[in-house]
């Protein structure tokens, strides 16, 4: 026990150590914590994924949900409505383009019939909130397109979960309406996110009131538990609750809530103490989560791993083409697009739906989930060797050929 309680010590300092290299070499900690995860686990075998027990796919839930509702407290609404048009559209057509490489690999190469391959497609046509979000946040990328990369790791989070179990329908009951599919997509987004700003209004109003008790600095937090888990019990997706709930309250005086007479108009909104404490957990729950990760990654044949990097290959190329397309405008300089390419790592939900197919008895279960797991692994690892390579003035030109954009505008944000 008294070992155990060392290295988690040990652990938090090693990652503020990582994040202070991050801001320095460009070297992700995600990849490096991972990795040691992958070393004290597949590795050396001194811990498995089952020692951890349920708490575990606790620990990654609870990641998941604080990040994205930090990541909501981040965000500008009036940066996010100029950035909703580009949101869609860069969210929608990697999601789908994403899905149907993957799906063809799995398909063609791996030998999956057509419904197992198309659950891996979908499984990993989301990108990572828990891996973009915090790199974002590093990078300090323009206003822009940070709040495009946010909002995106969080729709397509909800488009491979709703999809997931659409197609886990049609393998349990052998079929599934696309109109109820469609609506059921809508209804994740839309009721989610009016549930995160109701609630978000109706915290505002008594947040000055719950900090007159003591100790009351996690309550939010607590709150967004509560706001997450609610939201999931009606069907709906708790994940964008919570980034919405973040949105809405560092962005409450939008809302126009100061003309309503029968509000109270004393509304306390979040401190610098509050949001310096949402970044510190997590900083702490990213922390442990890709050392779980890392530990949960299983390594199998030489088939599987080949398909991995083609599939984190191809995927990537058809990004950088699409970020050509959809960042063509000029209000976005070299740096902003060229990022937005590298991003499109998998991450916490990809691995968690992966494990549905096996428990759910599809055929070649196994191989969806342990190829999502490598793909995790590549994915991640590509986007930190892109991101550390960038600075080169070889590769920024690269990137300027391809995107079609001027080395000047990066001179001028360096």
């Amino acid at each position: 026990m008294s070992t155990t309680i060392l290295v988690i010590g040990l652990m938090v300092f090693f990652a503020h150590f990582l994040s202070l290299q991050f801001r320095k070499t460009n070297i992700p900690d995600v990849l490096i914590l991972m990795l040691v995860g992958i070393v004290i686990g597949p590795m050396l075998g001194i811990t498995t994924p089952q020692d951890f027990g349920k708490i575990g796919s606790l620990i990654a839930t609870i990641a998941l949900v604080v990040i994205l509702f930090e990541g909501g407290t981040s965000l500008n609404l009036d940066v996010l409505g100029k950035s909703l048009g580009t949101t869609g559209l860069l969210a929608m057509a990697c999601f789908v383009l994403t899905a149907a490489i993957v799906a063809s690999i799995g398909f063609y190469a791996l030998g999956l019939t057509l419904l197992p391959a198309t659950l891996l497609g979908v499984t990993l046509g989301n990108t990572s909130s828990a891996v973009v979000i915090p790199m974002v946040s590093a990078l300090r990328l323009s206003e822009k397109p940070a709040t495009v990369l946010v909002l995106e790791s969080a729709l397509t989070d909800v488009l491979s979960i709703v999809g997931v179990f659409a197609l886990l329908q049609i393998q349990t009951q052998g079929g599934v309406e696309p109109g109820k599919l469609v609506g059921s997509v809508l209804a994740a987004l839309i009721f989610a996110a009016a549930i995160g700003v109701l609630g978000g209004i109706g915290w505002l109003l008594v947040l000055g009131k719950v900090r007159d008790f003591p100790n009351t600095i996690s309550s939010t937090l607590a709150y967004v538990f509560i706001l997450y888990g609610l939201t999931e019990m009606l069907g709906f997706s708790g994940a964008i609750a919570a980034l919405a709930l973040g949105i809405t309250l560092t962005n409450f005086e939008k809302f126009g809530l100061y003309r309503i007479s029968n509000i109270d108009q004393n509304l306390v909104p979040l401190n610098e103490m509050d949001l310096a404490f949402y970044s510190e957990a997590v900083f702490l729950l990213k922390t442990y989560f890709f050392v779980y990760l890392g530990i949960s990654i299983h390594f199998g044949n030489t088939l599987l791993a080949d398909a991995a990097i083609a599939i984190v290959l191809m995927v990537y190329a058809m990004r950088l083409a699409l970020t050509r397309f959809i960042f063509k405008d000029a209000s976005y300089s070299l740096r902003d697009a060229a990022i937005t390419s590298m991003m499109a790592p998998k991450g916490l939900a990809a691995a968690v739906l992966a494990t549905l197919p096996l428990e759910y008895g599809v055929a070649g279960g196994e191989v969806i989930r342990d190829v999502t797991y490598m793909v995790v692994l590549v994915s991640i690892t590509l986007t930190a060797l892109l991101v550390m390579a960038y600075p080169n003035r070889f590769v920024q030109y690269f990137y300027a050929r391809v995107l079609n954009k001027s080395l000047a505008s990066e001179t001028a944000d360096s």
